[in-house]
């Protein structure tokens, strides 16, 4: 399948890593229709190539995505009935459920500026980095919205907890890379400069990982948290059985034998079985 967006950046690496940037940086990588659509269904089209064992989304310039872009939207949707406001925001909704649905990893690298819009597409992934310039902001009370958009009232509180969830979401204050580490929503702060080189890497070491075993795993965290600890148990065991029925399973074992690197089905190169230091990293401070 091919994949050729024409609002923003799309590159597929030999290790198997899809990378999206944003390339509006000048409207700090706000989103258009277009951009909403397109994003929309690259997520859904990646699900479906093979080659894309992980992927990366970032931005270009000073900001990871500053959300909706007000002068090409906002004038659109006041001219819109109840029909069409519920189309748009189907449309973008449909953008984070492609993002959870997809059966591969995804790494947020947040470079900067990630508020309404492009922080609930930050929330969506699986993975966030985040620059110490990076900013996080559920803006939308303070433009007359309410805070429960594009899935954030479902995503946020699992992230963060209730409490965090209902203060951000009702009071819309933007928070520093730093609290957010603090408060959860981001897994690691770094130096912009190691931004993107620690997502890559991050990215990079799940695309050399077993790709069947973390389709199920994200398939298991999508689903689970609906379950009692039963249903959870019996459905982790029908899962587990399942991958130990892929070559996968066989492969490590072999590896670990031989003591050789272990290289899974459809990887680029032996399985990166812990993080790449990175010198140009700052530690966050806690």
């Amino acid at each position: 399948m091919s994949i050729k967006p024409k609002t923003f950046r799309y590159e597929l690496s030999p290790s198997g890593v899809a990378s999206i940037t944003l390339t509006r940086p000048d409207t700090l990588n706000s989103l258009t229709f277009e951009v909403y659509e397109e994003l929309r269904d690259t997520f859904a089209a990646l699900d479906h190539v093979d080659a894309v064992r992980s992927v990366l989304i970032t931005g270009e310039g000073r900001a990871f995505c500053s959300g909706g872009d007000v002068s090409s939207i906002i004038g659109e949707l006041f001219a819109r009935d109840m029909k069409g406001l519920v189309a748009f925001t189907r449309v973008t909704g449909a953008l984070i459920r492609n993002i959870r649905a997809l059966r591969r990893p995804v790494v947020a690298a947040v470079n900067g500026t990630a508020v309404g819009a492009g922080a609930v597409m930050a929330l969506a992934c699986d993975f966030r980095i985040a620059s110490t310039a990076a900013k996080f902001g559920f803006i939308f009370p303070k433009v007359g919205l309410c805070g429960a958009d594009m899935g954030a009232a479902y995503l946020l509180p699992r992230v963060v907890g209730l409490a965090r969830a209902n203060e951000l979401l009702f009071l819309g204050d933007v928070v520093s890379a730093e609290e957010a580490l603090r408060i959860g929503l981001v897994s690691k702060v770094v130096a912009p400069e190691a931004c993107l080189p620690e997502s890559l890497a991050l990215a990079e070491r799940l695309a050399s990982g077993p790709a069947f075993a973390h389709a199920t795993t994200k398939q298991m965290l999508e689903s689970e948290h609906t379950m009692t600890l039963d249903q959870a148990i019996e459905a982790e065991a029908q899962a587990q059985a399942i991958c130990m029925q892929h070559p996968d399973f066989r492969t490590a074992y072999e590896s670990w034998v031989k003591k050789e690197p272990c290289v899974f089905e459809g990887a680029s190169g032996p399985f990166i079985a812990s993080a790449p230091r990175a010198a140009t990293t700052t530690p966050a401070k806690t």
